[in-house]
């Protein structure tokens, strides 16, 4: 293995996607996740092993998926936030919202900022916009679906 680079990427590439489609309905894996799927055309060792960490902790914590109700309000609600400077790579900051309908997560993202900001109001700002955009987008599935939602 030259570089400490692993032999046999399409298990790597396999074993991440996944862990990709997990992150559904396990949304604490969405953070190692997404770091883990930024290294799959060179991995190395040490993102093989973070993986295998990652199923560690699934097998010893299988309760944590969402619970989604069948009954509560149609009510959106939003929260988001943003994290200034904070991928260590690029120094861009990183913005992360949750939606839920009554008491049901629906949409969640935690996401790169396109754009490097100038500070963490700037950055809040952008995790805001985003968060609004996302809400705009579920108002109109809504409607169309004919839900009425005020």
């Amino acid at each position: 293995m030259e570089g400490n680079e692993l032999n046999d990427l399409p298990s790597y590439r396999r074993l991440v996607g996944r862990l990709i489609y997990l992150t559904i309905t396990r949304p604490d894996l969405a953070y190692v996740v997404h770091m883990l799927s930024q290294f799959m055309e060179k991995p190395r060792q040490p993102h093989l092993d973070a993986a295998h960490k990652v199923l560690k902790y699934i097998k010893q914590a299988p309760g944590q998926g969402i619970f989604l109700p069948s009954t509560g309000s149609l009510q959106l609600q939003a929260f988001c936030d943003a994290g200034w400077v904070r991928c260590r790579d690029t120094r861009r900051s990183i913005t992360g919202y949750c939606v839920l309908l009554g008491h049901a997560p629906i949409s969640w993202k935690t996401k790169k900022q396109t754009t490097i900001s100038r500070s963490s109001a700037e950055a809040e700002y952008h995790s805001m916009a985003t968060t609004c955009c996302e809400i705009i987008w579920l108002k109109n599935i809504l409607k169309d679906l004919r839900v009425n939602h005020p």
